[in-house]
């Protein structure tokens, strides 16, 4: 295999791009990582002083993640064995250290479970762990387990053992409990310390009904800030709660009344976000202007941009202007009165980039995207490189990971292996079925319960409507493919409609849903014991005929060859 197809497989052309940026509180300092040439997949840690443009290697690779204080004068990081580096010291492994906010301590969790900072146990207790996030967290998109107060003095730290508990830790000894009913609200969906006093985001086990809610740090109690509630189950917007320099709290929300169905923001109960603009992500608060910066979608799935939002209603209402121009995937990082759009570093007038080392694009895929059937699913078609029209080919019907994951995006390095695909002979489709965010909260929870039979239904109409403007699909000769969630439905597809799909590729699928974390199983099908019948109806047999079962993705060309050759046979 040529080294574009490889790298299509692997992601190696992104190697020397910026990733993982930081920018300072101050804006004088943008951490990020970033391989030394376009073929090394190890990643070292560069530091930009954004007044002068200069450019300092802080770290030779590999580094995975780093952390850093607030004005990233002070950066710490871990070996892939576990070593400590940069600041501080520490002896045997530790994993995700982290200076405090003023570059004076460094903490750190250790494999057996324990908190420390420096080089003394804040929290530790045999068959309990501290600091570490559990595997629900992992649902909500919550990855940390312990947070620094803004003037490091006090860390917030979780606390797992039969169930999870949230403590305040000062740096001498001193414990306090925080407060919440934790039998009614049991899931630590979210939690925020950046200025004034923590926030957090809990949520019942249904996931249907939630609070925001302050910490008094001097006594653990809470205050409620904020409901959450939705039918089917709620969705905190990333990047919230957040505290606004005018003391209000930031919420993300859905608008579901009046003819609105959108996903928005709040602060106090005001709306700030127009109801067009789906909000993906706060990004942060720019000082100056008081703007909000997040990434969202208006008007169009597949593009994603950057806005910027006022947080002060006058008249005329809710307003956002956009800073993105160019059709794309974009995304943001802001800190003090600095912003990084992409590997664009804006100040005021002033704008530089990230250096990039990143190899040229293998492909140039042209994927032609659509609204289609009644419902408007987004779609994609992507056809061999220097394709004929007139000749009808295979499709091969991609699933990415599935639904509850966008994958009709903008972006060209989401297309780079699908493109391999189309060469190799076929027409690569691409649907977002309902459940996909990127849309309306409609679309995203209509499959409440009957998320197998929504989305397959879906997939099925547009490959039937995409006909209409591409005759060159053969739909006599289709093929599946998915990883995880994806695989799940490519391997249902195959055994439920064989009728349309002559085989299916499943890597790494989900097969009984009972087995899957119930924080997430039980936000599509809620819970196994009061609707057996619907995880029934949901799991997915671990063999079929023509299903090729695999698996989680793997870089070697081997595996690739091997789902060709299975899909060339079964779709000749």
């Amino acid at each position: 295999m040529e080294y574009p197809e490889l790298a299509a497989r692997t992601g190696s052309f992104r190697f020397g791009a910026p990733h993982a940026v930081t920018v300072s509180g101050d804006g004088e300092r943008i951490a990020f990582l970033r391989s030394e040439g376009p073929y090394d997949p190890d990643a070292a840690l560069w530091v930009l002083t954004v007044a002068t443009g200069d450019v300092t290697k802080v770290a030779d690779g590999p580094v995975a993640s780093y952390a850093g204080s607030c004005d990233l004068s002070v950066l710490t990081w871990a070996t892939p064995g576990g070593e400590l580096r940069g600041f501080g010291s520490a002896e045997g492994p530790v994993l995700d250290p982290r200076p405090d906010p003023t570059g004076q301590h460094v903490g750190f969790t250790r494999p057996d479970g324990s908190l420390w900072v420096d080089d003394q146990v804040l929290a530790g207790e045999p068959g309990v762990t501290w600091g570490m996030a559990e595997t629900a967290a992992e649902q909500f998109g919550r990855t940390k387990g312990w947070w620094w107060s803004p003037d490091g003095s006090t860390v917030l730290a979780v606390r797992k053992a039969t169930s999870i508990s949230l403590h305040l830790l000062d740096l001498y000894g001193g414990w306090v409990d925080v407060h919440w009913d934790r039998e009614t609200y049991p899931y630590l969906a979210d939690v925020r310390w950046t200025a004034g006093n923590p926030l957090i985001t809990v949520l019942r086990r249904s996931q249907q009904h939630g609070l925001v809610l302050s910490i008094d740090p001097r006594t653990g109690e809470t205050q409620v800030h904020a409901e959450l509630a939705d039918a089917r189950w709620v969705e905190p917007v990333a990047g919230t709660p957040l505290l606004l320099p005018d003391g209000r709290v930031l919420v993300g929300g859905e608008l579901a009344h009046d003819g609105f169905d959108a996903r928005c923001l709040f602060a106090d109960g005001s709306l700030l976000t127009p109801p067009g603009l789906y909000v993906r992500r706060v990004a942060g608060v720019l000082p100056d202007t008081r703007e909000l910066i997040i990434e969202g979608t208006e008007g169009e799935p597949a593009e994603q941009h950057v806005y910027a939002i006022r947080t002060t209603i006058g008249g005329g209402g809710a307003k956002s202007r956009r800073l993105t121009s160019t059709p794309g995937w974009h995304h943001a990082v802001v800190g003090g009165d600095v912003l990084v759009i992409d590997d664009e570093v804006r100040r005021g007038e002033a704008v530089l980039r990230l250096p990039s080392e990143r190899a040229v694009w293998p492909y140039h895929p042209n994927p032609v995207f659509e609204r289609v059937t009644d419902r408007r699913l987004p779609a994609a078609v992507l056809h061999p490189s220097g394709h004929v029209h007139g000749s009808r080919l295979p499709v091969l019907l991609d699933l990415g990971a599935g639904p509850g994951h966008q994958h009709v995006t903008n972006d060209p390095a989401a297309w780079q292996e699908r493109q391999w695909w189309a060469d190799a002979g076929f027409v690569v489709v691409s649907a977002d079925s309902r459940g996909t965010p990127g849309v309306a909260p409609s679309f995203e929870k209509v499959v409440h319960r009957r998320l197998a039979d929504v989305a397959l239904t879906d997939q099925i109409e547009a490959l039937h409507t995409l006909t209409g403007k591409h005759p060159d699909l053969d739909l006599s000769r289709v093929a599946v493919r998915g990883t995880g969630l994806g695989g799940w439905l490519a391997a249902l597809a195959v055994q439920r409609r064989p009728d349309v799909f002559r085989c299916g590729i499943a890597r790494d699928p989900v097969l009984r849903w009972s087995e899957l974390p119930p924080a997430f199983a039980e936000r599509y099908l809620g819970p196994i014991a009061d609707n057996p019948e619907i995880y029934e109806h949901h799991n997915a047999a671990p063999t079929g005929p023509a299903l090729l079962v695999l698996p989680a993705a793997s870089s070697s060309p081997v595996d690739l060859s091997e789902e060709l050759q299975f899909v060339i046979r079964e779709c000749a």
